[in-house]
């Protein structure tokens, strides 16, 4: 990286966390407090993805671009790091993750197998560690699975995990009380994510595309009825929705 590309934004970010003349915001903040943004310009930059708009990516990946910068202020101004450390510390996990273009390996060992050697000798004794909390719950929960199958502890088709699927969906009928509800759900979905993995379908995604279907959907149907929904049948709406569905270009 050109350092002169970098610099003035790490300048603007120094001077915003004068403890003196800095922006009464920026210099209280600390990393606990700016998470919460990281994680949501992070979904930014995705969004932007999607609708393959360029100019918002461009914006998108500037504003995720800040957060690291803000991130590595907070850290130097308590002597931990810099932003110049974060910088060497990924070239040379980038470096080390490539021995077949940056060292004399003639091929990839696999970048799971070069991770998985990496948290066994930073003292991560199980396949699962490493697996950040904050991940949202469905991807969370592919990547714990992912991990597990790893080392053999899985299901050796989809069959099993059809019948666990329905299991789950049993026991949901079958608990007493509302913990025990929410337990069983939690287990449903979690077996719904197996389920999806198995058939090679990322589950957050498809989650979040079938809520997309669903929101398009209700709002067609929003937009053909000219009363409220509370004042009609179960009926009514699923003849509104058949229409909705149609008009989409659903099957």
């Amino acid at each position: 990286m050109d350092a002169q590309l970098i610099d003035p934004l790490l300048e603007i970010m120094r001077l915003l966390r004068d403890p003196e003349t800095g922006c009464e915001w920026d210099k209280v903040q600390t990393f606990s407090t700016i998470a919460p943004y990281t994680i949501e310009e992070a979904y930014e930059v995705a969004d932007a993805i999607d609708r393959d708009d360029m100019l918002a990516l461009r914006d998108e990946l500037g504003d995720l671009l800040l957060q690291v910068v803000f991130h590595s202020q907070i850290a130097a101004d308590t002597g931990s790091f810099d932003f110049q450390d974060v910088v060497t510390s990924i070239c040379e996990k980038m470096t080390r993750r490539h021995p077949h273009i940056f060292g004399e390996a003639d091929q990839s060992p696999g970048w799971e197998q070069i991770k998985a050697d990496e948290r066994k000798h930073s003292g991560q004794s199980s396949a699962l560690d490493g697996v950040a909390l904050a991940l949202p719950a469905l991807l969370r929960a592919q990547k714990i699975q992912k991990r597990a199958a790893r080392v053999g502890f899985d299901w050796p088709d989809k069959g099993p995990v059809k019948d666990k699927l329905l299991e789950e969906l049993d026991e949901v009928e079958a608990a007493g009380s509302a913990a025990e509800v929410h337990e069983e759900i939690g287990d449903l979905l979690f077996s719904a994510v197996n389920l999806a993995r198995h058939y090679e379908v990322d589950a957050e995604r498809a989650l979040s595309d079938a809520t997309e279907k669903f929101t398009k959907r209700f709002n067609a149907v929003e937009s053909n009825i000219d009363k409220d929904m509370q004042d009609m049948s179960l009926d009514e709406l699923e003849v509104e929705w058949q229409k909705a569905k149609i008009s989409l270009g659903a099957t």
